[in-house]
């Protein structure tokens, strides 16, 4: 890994929260992320499952975590199971966590950590004492791929050889867990947002016409990994021109040319935690009349809708208020009539404003969390207006990842630059330089 350590007590602190949900009896298995492949004998960068990073610090292919708050054996109340380094590992791959390592990292005891050979000899005592089964999937609302994965195929083998277990879901309680952000989440994604604010000024001092959307995407990823960022949040989009209307454009090999917006939505990973931006700014360093007026609509949305994410307010209120606020803008920008808003159910505005305006932030860019729930202190979600027109080349958005508070919110990245006349301040004097 590249970034530095993160403290175990933050996943002490997570463990606690988590069992302490558990039904009594219960034992809860998480295993990591499977390891794709890529091509030949390669494999695609591994990426832990974020649930069992979350409740222990391990950032390793095949670990296994086992939580048993109630075990008659006080050793089994947490056990953690890892890939032992041999001879043909350590030449072929490099270092592995020792046990003492991944007893600093988690917090679990060392004589409590214990290699893969040992999980099937040590699963029957557990299931043995056990009365549910905690079981986890993704269950990520927006999660539609078909692909098998390895928690599916552990629950079909541990339903085969214990089909009178209680098999419970892990997801709903670290759902509700997740969603709110403890201070060391708050810090690593601050972290995040930090990486990303600077590579955004690299861009800003590196795009003049001719540039290529590859090399924009290249100045960031210079940023991102001398900054111990683990790489990319995402596949990111630099989108000039035509291509900004794409929303999930990814190609990024089209020059930039004068008179072009270049629409930028990226972010780093640091610590398995997220940043998400969205900035739009012009090649040649100046915002002509049209290109202004529709950032202008864009930035009163974001602002708008940035005040309205405090305490107590039910998201899918903020999505149809914020709605509202986006047909008010595409009318005033001449795209629709002023008739659409007096008629029940239009979704005419949607052509110009086709995508949500918020998502929750985390160990996902898309992070687990309940879109009809009330907001609450601690969470954190992104801010993401976009107003795109295809005939114009226009395509803009802005966005920001915003913490609720106690008394309202931070707007974490509110120190990256987002007026018009700051960013055109800002590429006039670097391109002077």
């Amino acid at each position: 890994m590249k970034y530095l350590p993160v403290a175990a007590s933050l996943f002490l602190k997570n463990r606690n929260n988590f069992v302490s949900k558990m039904q009594p009896g219960s034992v809860c298995i998480l295993n990591a992320n499977d390891e794709f492949p890529r091509s030949g004998d390669q494999n695609f960068l591994f990426k832990q499952n974020p649930d069992l990073f979350y409740l222990s610090g391990i950032d390793q292919e095949q670990t296994i975590l086992i939580l048993f708050p109630d075990s008659p054996n006080p050793r089994h109340r947490e056990l953690l199971f890892l890939r032992e380094t041999n001879e043909h590992i350590a030449v072929w791959e490099g270092h592995k966590y020792t046990r003492a390592e991944a007893s600093a990292a988690s917090g679990i005891p060392v004589d409590q950590i214990y290699w893969l050979p040992d999980f099937e000899n040590i699963l029957p005592t557990c299931m043995h004492y056990a009365k549910h089964i905690y079981l986890n999937t993704n269950e990520n609302d927006r999660y539609g791929n078909q692909t098998d994965y390895r928690d599916l195929r552990f629950i079909r083998s541990l339903r085969k050889k214990y089909p009178l277990h209680d098999f419970l879901r892990v997801a709903p309680i670290l759902s509700d867990l997740r969603m709110i952000k403890s201070a060391v989440e708050i810090e690593l994604i601050t972290k995040a947002i930090e990486i990303t604010g600077n590579a955004f000024t690299r861009v800003l001092n590196y795009l003049k016409p001719a540039v290529s959307e590859y090399e924009l995407e290249a100045e960031i990823m210079h940023e991102f990994i001398r900054s111990r960022a683990t790489g990319h949040a995402y596949n990111p989009i630099i989108a000039s021109g035509a291509q900004a209307c794409i929303l999930h454009y990814n190609e990024n090999n089209r020059a930039c040319e004068a008179g072009d917006l270049v629409l930028m939505d990226f972010g780093a990973e640091y610590g398995n935690y997220n940043a998400d931006m969205s900035r739009t700014i012009p090649v040649n360093g100046k915002f002509n009349p049209r290109q202004r007026e529709v950032y202008a609509a864009v930035l009163r949305i974001f602002k708008q809708a940035k005040a309205l994410l405090i305490p107590g307010m039910l998201l899918e209120d903020y999505r149809k208020q914020t709605d509202t606020m986006a047909e008010k803008e595409v009318i005033g920008l001449g795209l629709i009539k002023e008739m659409a808003l007096s008629e029940s159910g239009n979704t005419g505005f949607r052509k110009f404003y086709p995508h949500g305006i918020s998502h929750f932030l985390g160990l996902d860019v898309h992070d687990v969390g309940d879109r009809y729930t009330r907001l609450l202190p601690g969470m954190l979600l992104t801010c993401e207006p976009g107003i795109y027109i295809p005939e114009e080349n226009i395509g803009i958005r802005l966005e920001n990842n915003i913490l609720i508070t106690e008394t309202g919110n931070i707007d974490l990245m509110q120190h990256i630059p987002m007026e018009i006349d700051e960013i055109e301040s800002l590429m006039k004097l670097n391109h002077k330089n």
